[in-house]
């Protein structure tokens, strides 16, 4: 039985890949900074928590790392904690970058200390692309991050390739674009769409307070992103690969469809508020993810409207 340690097994995507794993077999270790009062909510809600072990790490503190290591001794390490937050990085950059980066590099450090065969996945962000002149991002697009968040995940995905190509390690980067759910936060702006749009169904007369509604991204869905996680940690050789549908739509297109499955005109309802604008924001996010088509067998199947039913037929429950 292969073991496997989710960092970040609280949120969104560990919740799914604790599914995924347990479907295949795994023995699961769920990471989080304190075990013992997390709720992990997520893990209730899919009728997991009873098959995970729980388990405290900080990956900011690399004495608790290397110990969690050394005593689990897992198969494979999956990272997907840190400050996940876009908007939230202008306001808490020194939080974001210890959790994304230094997390990343004591995560990295201590499979080098301990020299056990431990593959680890790292979860990159689109976000690190910044602007491409809307052409498709690919493995190969330079680096142009605009938050305190992508700047963080730029400095993590080169310390994954230094670890890769100095130290031999097996580690590698999912350069993921904006993938959802109905676990994804309510400060994400897709979830307070879905969220109060389905609220105004309900009869409440609030308005919806967004920000830019012309800045487009790729949106996918979680339980499917997740499968390309494990299997990007399969491979014999570690790789980075984009993962994406390779479509993009607005948020405006993303809003409209919300309140279009719900019988809403969308215009009725949404204010735009300056003040949800961000210093810098990424307007285009375009992907080419024909690499892990063709060597992962990945290949999204949700599309937008696909996302959108999901998410608002479990808000509605």
């Amino acid at each position: 039985m292969k073991k496997a340690l989710i960092c970040g097994v609280s949120g969104q995507d560990g919740a799914y890949l604790s599914s995924l794993l347990l479907e295949k077999g795994y023995e699961v270790y769920g990471g989080s900074r304190d075990a013992t009062t997390n709720p992990f909510d997520n893990l209730r809600k899919l009728g997991l928590l009873e098959h995970i072990r729980p388990v405290s790490i900080n990956t900011i503190d690399f004495k608790s790392t290397l110990a969690t290591l050394t005593r689990i001794r897992p198969d494979e390490v999956y990272h997907l904690s840190g400050q996940s937050s876009v908007g939230l990085s202008f306001e808490q950059p020194v939080e974001t970058y210890e959790s994304i980066s230094i997390g990343t590099l004591n995560l990295l450090e201590a499979m080098r200390f301990t020299g056990l065969p431990i593959r680890m996945y790292h979860a990159g962000s689109s976000e690190c692309f910044g602007e491409t002149d809307e052409r498709p991002a690919d493995e190969h697009t330079p680096f142009r991050p605009r938050s305190p968040y992508a700047i963080a995940k730029a400095s993590a995905h080169w310390q994954v390739i230094n670890y890769r190509e100095a130290y031999q390690l097996h580690a590698c980067s999912g350069i993921m674009f904006n993938h959802e759910s109905p676990f994804r936060p309510h400060r994400f702006v897709t979830r307070k769409i879905v969220a109060t749009a389905c609220r105004i169904h309900r009869g409440s007369k609030e308005k919806l307070n967004l920000g830019n509604l012309q800045i487009r991204r790729d949106w996918g869905w979680a339980p499917e992103y997740v499968d390309a996680m494990w299997r990007m940690l399969q491979q014999e050789k570690a790789q980075d690969f984009v993962i994406a549908t390779g479509e993009t739509h607005s948020l405006e297109e993303f809003t409209k469809k919300v309140f279009s499955y719900l019988s809403l005109n969308w215009r009725d309802h949404v204010v735009i508020d300056p003040e949800l604008f961000r210093p810098a924001d990424l307007f285009n996010g375009n992907a080419d993810p024909s690499k892990a088509e063709k060597v992962l067998g990945w290949k999204a199947t949700f599309r937008l409207d696909d996302i959108v039913r999901g998410m608002v037929d479990a808000e509605l429950k």
